[in-house]
């Protein structure tokens, strides 16, 4: 008998004389026998069935205006356009679109569909597909760019509506569902967890609350639908992080509590009636909190308080920070920012600050939105914060009123009286025109009149 044959008796002789227990190795204890309907798999299934039927898909077309940025700069040089004779009709002013995207149906009896702003913007021709593959038009009721919210109708018999949930009761870590229409794949679904909430600067210009999660969302799935796992909505997707235009497990949705907000005024007025406070605010950093002496880096510190403002009818002093409103904490400058944008005008809000150390508490009624609030801080571009500004008497252009101290717009170079007569080569005649343009430069260059001087501001 060789060595190895030795080996297996002796093994085989231990194996034998061993107790019964010994002669099984758990792992294979632990395998699992034929699966029965007593003992189903978990699945979410049911309520993807159940609610799906509230998700539809969107398709647009329309007509937009190029921009100077959209097209080869060489064409829009007249120097270039005589030397190669291109005719005055060659550049094109407007091209046609067509793009796609979700909704969800939030109110069955009227046709609501609510949806996201940039998913509709432009559109002369709105398509809507059923889970069922109806299809029909609907119409745009109301849309809100700063919040990034349009509500739709399309009234049809035999709707589903989905239940709406409540966003402020997400925690990190809680399952969450995406469905939506991504790449043109209809009613896809999507599952993972909300990553995280309260996400800002995903998009500065706009009012910021997003739920982040890691459930798959990619183009198409814009103005779909999160749902919970009780099939709720909780959210509306709006934006993704990506390099390559495709789903790296961060996406961003919409809490569906500022979206109920949002879509009421949009049903009632067709816009949203956003109130203002009329204060520059700032972040509350270490330094800051240090400086005026408060133990936590936290609030918004009130940079500077506009005339005849609602906060200056308060009392709110440059110089406070301001650490809640009705009660709710406000961690910092763009959570303040977000609440006061979304309370209506004629609110009356309690607020909580700080000043000299000392907590006090304040009431104010916002007031309407006006074109010089409008223009104020950071609404047009954030090097612009800490300038006034004005439409000129004359309609000449933008005035700038006054200039804070070491603000983002004084180390730009701006100063009290200067007037903005363009966007690079676009002429403004007021804060609207000159909004406008801002939103459509991919650099912001202002053009400037300093008493009998004109000169170029790059705004950094």
């Amino acid at each position: 008998m060789n060595l190895r044959s030795k080996f297996a008796a002796a093994a085989l002789t231990a194996a034998l004389a061993a107790p019964a227990a010994m002669l099984f190795h758990p792992a294979w204890a632990a395998l699992p026998g034929p699966l029965t309907d007593a003992a189903p798999l978990p699945s979410l299934a049911p309520m993807v069935k159940r609610v799906s039927p509230a998700v539809v898909n969107i398709a647009t077309r329309g007509t937009i205006k190029e921009q100077p940025g959209q097209r080869n700069p060489l064409l829009d040089d007249p120097f270039f356009r005589r030397f190669f004779e291109v005719p005055p009709d060659s550049r094109p002013r407007e091209r046609q679109f067509q793009s796609a995207g979700s909704g969800v149906i939030i109110d069955a009896k009227n046709g609501y569909i609510v949806t996201n702003h940039h998913v509709v913007e432009n559109a002369s021709e709105i398509t809507i597909t059923l889970l069922d593959n109806r299809t029909f038009s609907a119409k745009v009721i109301g849309s809100d760019e700063g919040a990034d919210i349009a509500v739709l109708q399309a009234k049809q018999p035999n709707l589903t509506a989905m239940t709406l949930g409540d966003s402020a009761k997400l925690e990190a870590g809680d399952y969450v569902v995406a469905i939506g229409n991504p790449f043109g794949l209809a009613h896809t679904v999507t599952a993972g967890i909300v990553s995280a909430l309260g996400r800002t600067g995903i998009n500065p210009d706009g009012y910021e609350d997003f739920i982040q999660t890691d459930a798959s969302i990619n183009p198409g799935n814009s103005g779909g639908a999160l749902v919970n796992l009780r099939g709720e909505l909780v959210g509306i997707n709006s934006a993704i992080l990506s390099r390559s235009g495709g789903n790296i497990g961060i996406g961003f949705a919409i809490p569906v509590n500022m979206v109920k907000g949002v879509v009421d005024q949009l049903i009632k007025y067709g816009q949203v009636k956003r109130g203002v406070l009329g204060v520059n605010i700032y972040p509350v950093t270490p330094d800051i909190a240090k400086e005026f002496g408060v133990a936590e880096s936290s609030g918004a510190l009130v940079a500077g308080v506009a005339q005849g403002s609602a906060a200056e009818r308060a009392g709110i002093k440059t110089g406070d920070i301001i650490t809640s409103i009705n009660g709710v904490a406000m961690k910092d400058a763009g959570e303040l920012r977000n609440t006061i944008g979304m309370l209506r005008i004629g609110d009356k809000v309690e607020i909580g600050l700080l000043r000299d150390g000392k907590p006090r508490k304040l009431t104010a009624l916002i007031a309407e939105r006006t074109d010089v609030e409008t223009a104020n801080a950071v609404d047009i571009n954030k090097g612009l914060e800490g300038a006034e500004l004005a439409d000129a008497p004359d309609g000449s252009g933008v005035l700038i009123k006054s200039v804070q101290d070491a603000s983002p717009a004084a180390q730009n170079g701006l100063r009290p009286n200067d007037l903005i007569v363009g966007v690079a080569r676009t002429p403004v005649s007021n804060t609207k025109a000159f909004k406008e343009a801002a939103k459509n430069a991919n650099v912001l260059v202002l053009n400037v009149r300093r008493g009998s001087v004109a000169q170029l501001i790059q705004i950094r």
